[in-house]
């Protein structure tokens, strides 16, 4: 089992660490769905914690359709990423109609090697029925796909989370993600096959930020084991 926490800080991924988690996803912005994080913080994570470090690179928030000009820094970004010693990099393209940009997704795939790919949720967003779109991110040769079973949260994917688990059959990781908590988690894994589960385990701060608590990640541990 594989506890992925997403985190928008160098702080973040430190608590993530300390709570046990097995790898980050690095970002910054998360209220606006999170943006790539700077060179430093990067660099920090995936040269200083033990854990693995996968990173966002998503230019802005908003949709996951992007102009050339958008596209080219995100090229930029992901090399910055395989410079500063990142085991991964996260992303998610669709074409203007709601389909998985397979042209984009290729690119990218072959840029970040030796890194791998995770397909983000902007596969949640798309307008292909499940299946046919995770074939489409397998043809384009990612990882892994972070999911909420194109609902609003894991915990109500739990079907579909499952259909993707079991069509897979190992091709790709279904990594299931959305509103996971200590509460849930357990019973998103058991319903759906996946080996994998995301979270942000984060509380808000006196000064109405937010970051990964060490705390929860430790709860949500537990409450898989």
């Amino acid at each position: 089992m594989t506890i992925e926490i997403c985190s928008n800080s160098r702080q973040s991924a430190i608590n993530a660490q300390a709570g046990g988690a097995d790898r980050i996803e690095l970002c910054h912005n998360l209220e606006i769905g999170g943006t790539t994080p700077t060179a430093e913080d990067i660099a920090y994570c995936a040269q200083q914690l033990k854990i693995r470090t996968h990173v966002l690179v998503r230019p802005r928030g908003g949709d996951f359709c992007y102009s050339p000009e958008e596209f080219d820094l995100i090229c930029q970004q992901v090399e910055m990423c395989r410079q500063c010693g990142a085991a991964a990099v996260v992303v998610g393209f669709l074409t203007p109609d709601g389909m998985i940009d397979e042209e984009k997704t290729r690119h990218i795939v072959s840029l970040a090697a030796p890194m791998e790919v995770t397909f983000h949720r902007a596969f949640d967003e798309m307008k292909q029925a499940p299946l046919e779109a995770l074939e489409a991110v397998i043809r384009c040769g990612c990882h892994r796909i972070l999911t909420s079973g194109c609902q609003p949260s894991a915990e109500l994917g739990i079907p579909t989370i499952k259909q993707l688990v079991d069509h897979a059959g190992g091709r790709i990781t279904i990594l299931a993600g959305a509103g996971v908590t200590p509460l849930n988690a357990s019973r998103i894994l058991s319903q759906t096959g996946a080996s994998e589960i995301h979270g942000s385990c984060k509380e808000t701060l006196p000064d109405g930020s937010f970051q990964t608590s060490t705390k929860i990640v430790q709860q949500l541990i537990e409450s898989i084991k």
